[in-house]
């Protein structure tokens, strides 16, 4: 009887461990199984028979858990590693999958908190940002910039330059001693609306003033100064009308009116003896451009060297400058803006240098009307290749003390650099400040044969032709007009 228990004993314990046996130190956590399929095993106590009929023990090898085909157990090197073989998975094949799970959901926490916590402080920096604009504004109301108080000084000329905002124009004002600080002009230019308006320019404005005051200076009436309006076809020199004996204010007279700063006697002003004896000097020194400083050199008067060198037109200048600095200024603006005609280049059409266009010019603006200066271009470049005499009592005129349109035997047989009825080829200088539209008629002259032209009434009718015989006759049309009438 004992011996019956002992051994139906014995094969339970076997069948207990074929059923259940593993090894715990080769099963970790981690290990995944790729199928949800359970293994059946199947106990073989069930065919045996009852306990109380035990049978003679048999001995059979022990039998393993069925495995899945390829699958193989992990190592007992890699579970005290922590890491299942590779194919594996955890215990029930859903352990990991929560896992990583997990961990996004705790990776997406973190950047939520993150950026709640970037836009948490963008709205404080803004937030405090506002609240200390709020201050810095509420306590300029109690500190507003420094600003002058006492009474205004003298006049000092401050430049506005093409483009300058309110800013700047404050630096400068702050710069020449006219305010005490750039606020105090900034606050009240930012209230005129005027200051859109404001031209490029040099302003006389009071030192020592407060800054609405200095604002205010700005659009007074003789506030601009260095404002010279030259008309084209004006000569250096003044000139008197030989018919009405009134004078012609030249273009030194005119910087001489524009150069003033302040009124009545308290006016300081370059004057016109100033301007002609500085425009007698070194001709680089007063700014004549390379194209024609060697021809101005060999002029023989040289107070007349700067004619036409000045171009018409409105000008700025500084007129706290000197007279040769004042004369500097705008002969190189002069020069820059008849480059921009195409000067340079216009020896391939007319086949003269950059200054005898010039001069070409100035008896065109002299000669002629704008519908005409074309034509008259190509009289001159007509004449001198047939090495002909211009004959134009514009360069008689441009010497002699007054002058009119008709011109006298004495005063066309006169020998000068100037005058054409008495020499071939161009005048020593231009006669006049040229336009700009004489100046391209000069560069690109109209094609044809002219040889003469005269105007034949006061309307400025100007007739052209090539015969001298019909010149004659247009010139008995002139005289029958009244406009070749003489005053002296």
């Amino acid at each position: 009887m004992t011996d019956r228990w002992t051994r139906a004993e014995e094969r339970y314990r076997q069948n207990a461990e074929r059923r259940y046996r593993r090894d715990d130190l080769e099963w970790d956590d981690d290990y995944e199984d790729d199928t949800t399929v359970i293994p059946r095993y199947e106990d073989e106590a069930e065919d045996e028979e009852p306990l109380l009929e035990p049978e003679p023990p048999r001995r059979s090898p022990p039998q393993r858990t069925p495995e899945r085909v390829g699958r193989r157990q992990p190592t007992r090197a890699e579970s005290r590693r922590g890491k299942p073989s590779s194919g594996s998975r955890g215990s029930g094949g859903q352990r990991p999958r929560r896992s990583r799970m997990a961990s996004r959901k705790a990776a997406e926490r973190k950047r939520r908190r993150r950026n709640l916590l970037v836009i948490a402080g963008v709205f404080a920096v803004l937030f405090l940002g506002a609240i200390g604009f709020a201050g810095w504004k509420f306590m300029g109301k109690w500190n507003p910039p420094a600003d002058y108080s006492g009474p205004q000084g003298p006049l000092v000329v401050v430049q506005v330059k093409p483009g300058d905002t309110s800013t700047q124009i404050a630096q400068t004002m702050h710069d020449k001693g006219v305010v005490e600080s750039t606020g105090a002009f900034y606050e009240a230019a930012v209230r005129n609306d005027n200051m859109n308006q404001l031209q490029p320019g040099y302003y006389a404005i009071p030192t020592h003033s407060k800054g609405s005051e200095a604002v205010s200076a700005l659009f007074s009436k003789d506030a601009r100064v260095g404002n010279v309006v030259i008309s084209e076809g004006r000569q250096l020199h003044d000139s008197t009308d030989a018919s009405t004996n009134a004078r012609k204010d030249g273009i030194y007279r005119k910087i001489a009116d524009a150069s003033c700063v302040g009124t009545g006697s308290n006016a300081k002003c370059v004057t016109y003896e100033q301007l002609d004896a500085a425009g007698a000097t070194d001709p680089a020194a007063l700014g004549v451009p390379a194209w024609a400083l060697d021809r101005v050199r060999t002029v023989p008067d040289r107070t007349r060297q700067l004619e036409g060198l000045i171009a018409g037109g409105t000008w700025d200048f500084n007129p706290s400058a000197s007279a040769t600095d004042i004369l500097k200024q705008l002969v190189t603006a002069s020069a820059q803006s008849y480059e921009a005609t195409g000067l340079l280049q216009s020896g391939n059409a007319n086949g003269l240098t950059p200054y005898e266009t010039l001069i070409g010019a100035s008896l065109v603006e002299r000669e002629a009307l704008p519908q005409d200066m074309s034509k008259v271009a190509r009289v001159i470049l007509n004449r001198l290749k047939a090495n002909q005499k211009l004959e134009f009592d514009s360069t008689v005129n441009y010497t002699l003390p007054s002058t009119e349109v008709a011109t006298t035997d004495a005063d066309r047989a006169k020998q000068t650099p100037w005058n054409t009825y008495a020499m071939t080829g161009l005048p020593a200088t231009p006669i006049s400040a040229p336009s700009l539209d004489a100046m391209r008629a000069m560069e690109a002259p109209a094609p044809g044969p002219w040889l003469y032209f005269v105007t034949v009434d006061k309307q400025g009718t100007t007739l052209f032709t090539d015969n001298y015989q019909e010149h004659l006759k247009n010139i008995e049309k002139a005289r029958q007009s009244g406009i070749l009438d003489s005053g002296r």
